[in-house]
């Protein structure tokens, strides 16, 4: 059995993995990206164990093509992701380093049980 501590890890990992390859491919332009920002947190946030998530996509990368839009790709993300199961909280990160776009475990804590008498 995993401890809260293992399952926040996981969670906050499963989610930035499918949320990557949900979006991906995704047509967004300069103006419509605040937009998909908002579809992506919104649509993550429903999720079980999902405290807080915040998406930034880097509209430097938005190349349009000859029909006015670009794809979403892994490099555009920035995402911020805290999970929390029990007591226990992972933040995650989905960034682009080195050219890939990284997913990493930022910071897991766990808060004590305050017994009661």
């Amino acid at each position: 059995m995993a401890s809260d501590r293992e399952q926040a890890i996981f969670e906050a990992a499963i989610k930035l993995g499918a949320l990557y390859h949900q979006w991906v491919g995704t047509p967004v332009s300069r103006g419509s990206a605040a937009s998909v920002e908002s579809a992506i947190e919104k649509a993550v946030i429903l999720q079980p164990y999902v405290e807080q998530v915040t998406v930034r996509l880097d509209r430097g990368l938005m190349n349009e093509n000859i029909f006015g839009y670009s794809e979403l790709s892994g490099l555009m993300y920035h995402v911020e992701i805290v999970t929390r199961v029990g007591f226990a909280y992972c933040h995650a990160r989905l960034a682009p380093h080195d050219g890939y776009p990284l997913m990493e475990i930022v910071e897991c804590h766990e808060i004590p049980r305050v017994s009661g008498n």
